[in-house]
């Protein structure tokens, strides 16, 4: 149980800590302040048994019992207050941290990786423990510390009833260890069954256009409908364990008080133990009684807490990728590689490529599917590090760059465009956010898409949906040239940019990519003829090698992947379908 209490605390940061280790030192003033109505009521006991009642009498004891309730009520407002603001205040601190973390991580994390897994520990785990974590944490302690002082304040008035209580809390502890350890093997299953639900409803929501179009909704809803049956059996499964546990934990709280209650009397019976005395430590036994169920009736879910805490340190402890290099400011943006190799797992997708890219250059990278062409792009913007070999930035490792200020050089427009739900211009603002309105009109308008943003009912204050759900793949192609312009970056990298545009926007599209290279380094990974027939060198990539490379004057000269590839294209365009 200590430990626990020790890893969260650990956890939630210094300044969080110092919350909680205050909210503690309160609970200990709280109890404190509690212990106090047994002397209060002690007093006003006394004088009733002496038949002397008195206004001092009364008067001594209410001021103690009001010294009591206001100074238990005032560490306890405090305390929960603190216990409040570390809590969420831990979380917040812990889902930035994780934000921030996942931007080192190689890009193959997240393809090993289901996207609910990471959802889960931001939501379901972040949640236990901002709104279960604190409270149960407090509580326990609040109810141990109780007992303590209980304990402490008896000895004052008979130190065998004080052993007594104590016997009674070294059993409740075994009982509630055996508990702990129940609950330890019930937890993860318990978090895996929650992330598997949320995996699941993301992986059907995701793909509601498939399920739709290849009627998969019975097959979707039932690996759905099993994630809930499993979720829904798990937690009944750990009530089934728990359950009798607590209750056990329960009895022996109870049996504490009872064994208080019985010893004072047989103590009273046998002339050891006077009247006042015996009175007390009756009442007494009803507040630890309070006090022990407290703890031992959230309890249970520390080990919930304990499992939350290491799921999301799982993801801080990913090794990162090494970002600690230095603020260069390259004075060209030659790219370049030597001899890289790359593999996932034992599978080697980049084999020995050597290749040379000089700035103010258009590299095209083509060839068939799954030969080596994202891979390579990733290598060459550093979402992943090679295996072997170096890519250079201006004859520079990469590695030798701190992240951020290599990332500075590098705009990206992917093939799958990803638009957050917030305005048009914040998205758009995404690669400058400090720009002015003026900016951002500026950018769409050589994008190429002022006009169908002034078309919606706010303008650039539209909001679209997450992932850009409410706009067409040519509309959110451009709105992320408009975002890449912002950047204004001296390399940019285009991934099959106009891969899924319909001819409609093709044009427009075009137009905005040519604005957005003008005078630039510029990667692309393309299939369109028009596409990469004027860059200055063309890459043909088939199995983790380049196999061809030159213009395409001179690719077409020769036999190979590259004549076949334009040879299919043109078939493809002049295909029509006869009537």
């Amino acid at each position: 149980m200590v430990e626990i209490i020790q890893k969260f605390f650990r956890f939630a940061g210094e300044e969080n800590h110092k919350k909680f280790r205050l909210s503690i030192f309160l609970g200990l003033v709280q109890a404190i302040f509690d212990a106090l109505k047994i002397p209060a009521i002690a007093n006003m006991v006394k004088a009733m048994l002496s038949g002397t009642v008195t206004g001092k009498d009364i008067w001594i004891s209410f001021g103690i019992m009001v010294v009591s309730i206001a100074g238990a009520g005032l560490a306890k407002s405090k305390a929960t207050m603190l216990q409040t603001e570390g809590g969420y205040g831990t979380c917040a601190l812990k889902r930035v941290e994780i934000a921030e973390h996942m931007r080192y991580l190689p890009m193959g994390y997240f393809n090993k990786n289901s996207l609910g897994q990471i959802t889960s520990v931001t939501t379901n785990v972040m949640e236990n423990l901002e709104n279960v974590a604190t409270r149960v944490i407090m509580l326990v302690c609040e109810g141990l510390l109780t007992t303590g002082v209980i304990i402490l304040m008896l000895l004052f008035f008979d130190y065998r009833i004080s052993l007594v209580l104590f016997a009674g809390l070294c059993v409740f502890l075994f009982a509630n260890n055996s508990l702990q350890n129940a609950a330890g093997k019930m937890a993860d299953q318990k978090i895996n069954a929650d992330e598997k639900i949320v995996e699941k409803v993301m992986e059907y929501l995701q793909g509601m256009a498939e399920v739709k179009a290849y009627h998969l909704s019975g097959k979707k809803s039932r690996e759905l409908n099993e994630a809930i049956s499993v979720n829904v059996k798990v937690n009944t499964d750990m009530e089934m364990v728990l359950v009798p546990k607590m209750a056990v934990q329960n009895l022996v709280s109870k049996l504490t008080g009872v064994a208080m209650v019985l010893f004072s009397c047989m103590f009273y019976v046998n002339g050891t133990m006077d009247e006042l005395t015996t009175i007390i430590m009756v009442i007494s036994a009803f507040i630890v009684y309070a006090s022990l169920e407290t703890a031992g009736n959230y309890s249970a879910l520390l080990r919930v807490v304990d499992l939350s805490v290491d799921r999301a340190q799982e993801i801080l402890d990913l090794p990162q990728m090494d970002i600690s290099g230095k603020e260069i400011i390259p004075k060209t943006h030659d790219i370049s590689t030597e001899n890289i190799e790359f593999s996932y797992d034992t599978r080697k997708i980049i084999d020995d490529i050597s290749l040379n890219i000089p700035e103010h250059t258009t590299t095209a990278i083509v060839g068939p599917s799954g030969g080596g062409k994202t891979t390579l792009v990733n290598l060459l913007a550093r979402f992943w590090d090679v295996d072997q070999g170096t890519v250079k930035l201006d004859g520079t490792d990469v590695k030798t760059y701190d992240m951020d200020s290599l990332m500075s050089n590098f705009s990206f427009v992917f093939q799958n465009v990803y638009l957050f739900h917030d305005t048009i211009a914040n998205n758009i603002r995404f690669g400058n956010p400090d720009a002015s309105m003026d900016d951002v009109i500026a950018a769409a308008k050589k994008a190429c898409c002022h006009d169908f943003i002034m078309e919606l009912e706010n303008g650039y204050e539209t909001m679209i949906g997450e992932g850009g759900a409410s706009l067409s793949g040519g509309e959110k192609q451009r709105i992320s040239i408009a975002r890449a312009m912002m950047k204004d970056a001296p390399v940019i990298f285009l991934d099959e940019a106009t891969a899924n545009v319909d001819p409609e926007n093709e044009n427009e599209l075009m137009k905005a990519i040519e604005s957005l290279t003008k005078e630039k380094t510029v990667i692309m990974i393309a299939h369109r003829l028009k596409t990469v027939e004027h860059a200055d060198q063309i890459f043909v990539i088939d199995q983790g090698k380049i196999v061809q490379k030159g213009t395409h004057k001179e690719l077409m000269q020769q036999e190979g992947i590259y004549k076949n590839f334009i040879g299919e294209r043109k078939e493809a365009v002049s295909w029509k379908m006869k009537v």
